[in-house]
């Protein structure tokens, strides 16, 4: 009882700094531009973006280019996620496939993701088709990796534990690899939930009509900082919203990792 006081207790403490921090960086943005002088178009103040937020809100501007980059970014990492699954569990239940494709996919990390997406939108046109491609391969290495680190992080032991009871192969799937595979496939998933955010911007940044990447790019023919800093904030908005969605996921899926952790705590 007291340990779930005193984490209740320092759980407050900690929502309490978000708001003395986002005070403590406003007071910190006034004092750079007072202290350099600084014009509008240079860095502008918190109350300017502001009222340029409240602007293009009103006005629907923000909220038609913020739903084309989220369906750009939760398709790609959709897409992303599944294919790097897919193939990560094939690669890791079979060393001869791994050294087979491994070389290959390395080498198509080692390409920047702004020197593909020219190709990309080239291949596929200017439309959503190419931003979800990119935003799924910037997903697609760090998934693949995790996948393929969670399932051969399996027990040995509980392998060996689930053909003594002779389970079949979905049930061993099931019931043991996906459960221990989880905690390490969903830290891939949070990469991946931040990187997509990247891809969809590159890929609007590369060629686009609509999106947030679009509108810095207009923005800034427009030395409309302001603008700028409005578009940006949503897109960290938008990355945090999804690295907190498979946060959420994280905790109703893997209970049993917190009740093991409490246990070990109590002993």
């Amino acid at each position: 009882m007291a340990k779930k006081k005193r984490r209740k207790r320092n759980s407050r403490y900690e929502y309490g700094f978000i708001p003395i921090s986002i005070a403590a960086a406003i007071f910190i943005w006034y004092l750079i531009i007072w202290m350099g002088d600084l014009q509008p178009f240079i860095l502008p103040t918190p109350l300017l973006v502001w009222e340029r937020f409240l602007q293009t809100l009103s006005d629907g501007r923000l909220l038609k280019h913020s739903l084309v980059t989220f369906g750009e970014v939760i398709s790609g990492l959709a897409i992303g996620t599944f294919v790097a699954s897919v193939l990560g569990y094939a690669l890791a239940k079979s060393n001869r496939l791994e050294r087979l494709l491994s070389p290959y996919i390395v080498a198509s990390q080692s390409v920047p993701v702004v020197a593909i997406a020219p190709l990309l939108i080239i291949w596929f046109g200017p439309g959503q088709i190419s931003k979800i491609l990119i935003c799924s391969l910037i997903v697609f290495f760090p998934v693949l990796i995790n996948t393929i680190v969670g399932v051969r992080s399996v027990p040995k032991e509980l392998d060996d534990l689930m053909r003594a009871l002779q389970a079949s192969k979905w049930q061993t799937f099931t019931l043991l690899e996906v459960p221990a595979g989880l905690p390490v496939l969903l830290g891939g998933i949070k990469i991946g939930a931040t990187l997509s955010v990247i891809g969809a911007v590159v890929g609007e940044f590369v060629g686009a009509d609509a999106g947030l990447g679009f509108l810095i790019s207009l923005a800034k023919g427009q030395y409309d900082t302001a603008l700028v800093f409005v578009a940006v904030f949503a897109l960290i908005l938008m990355a945090l919203a999804l690295y907190s969605a498979v946060v959420l996921i994280e905790k109703r899926f893997l209970i049993w990792k917190k009740v093991q952790s409490d246990q070990i705590i109590g002993e």
